[in-house]
Parts: structure tokens; C-alpha cells; sequence
């Protein structure tokens, strides 16, 4: 127990907190990613034209333009994946803070 608190309860407070967060992430970061992903050759030509030059000169290359294809599927699958792993990596901590004992944190042992 840590401060009256039983051990699991601890746990489920850090595996809450890694879900929040990582309900965040997932949303920011595919909701950002979607956009990128839909207007990637207008950034691509917005950059060109601050920049002043050609990223992709159809002398060089096949094409001069950045094809780009959403697949809500693998946004879906991304998602997913990203969401499971924040979940792992909140369970170490979770384990370890469940594990510690208050007066020897603060006391610094």
C-alpha cells in the first residue's frame, strides 16, 4: 500500500492517465496526419514557391508532383497500434510507482 492506497488502484490511476494520453495523441496526430496527407502536394508547391525552387523537377524525375493516397484502413490500423502502445509503456511506470513506498521516496532512498 502507498498512502493508503492499494496497489492496483495506483496501477489503474497511471494506465488511466497513459489511456488519456494516448486517446490525445492519436487524435492530434490523426486528425494532423489526415490533413498533411490530403494536401501534400500543395505544401509541397506552397514550399517550392518560399523556398524558390523545384523539389521535384520533372527533368529529374517521372513525375513533379507528391502523390499521396488515404487509406482509412491503415489510418485506422496506425491508430490502433499507436493507441496499444501507449497503453504498454504506461505499464512499467505503473508497476514501479505501485511498488514505491512514500516515506522512502521523500526521504530520497
Amino acid at each position: 500500500m502507498t498512502m493508503g492506497m492499494k496497489r492496483a488502484s495506483i496501477m489503474m490511476i497511471f494506465i488511466v492517465q497513459g489511456a488519456l494520453n494516448g486517446v490525445l495523441g492519436c487524435l492530434l496526430g490523426g486528425v494532423s496526419g489526415i490533413i498533411i496527407a490530403e494536401n501534400l502536394s500543395r505544401i509541397a508547391k506552397g514550399i517550392e514557391n518560399i523556398l524558390g525552387i523545384k523539389l521535384l523537377s520533372a527533368d529529374v524525375y517521372f513525375i513533379d508532383f507528391l502523390p499521396s493516397q488515404l487509406n482509412f484502413s491503415d489510418v485506422f490500423i496506425v491508430l490502433m497500434l499507436a493507441f496499444i502502445m501507449s497503453l504498454l509503456a504506461t505499464i512499467y511506470p505503473a508497476w514501479k510507482a505501485s511498488k514505491t513506498q512514500p516515506a522512502k521516496a521523500l526521504a530520497g532512498r
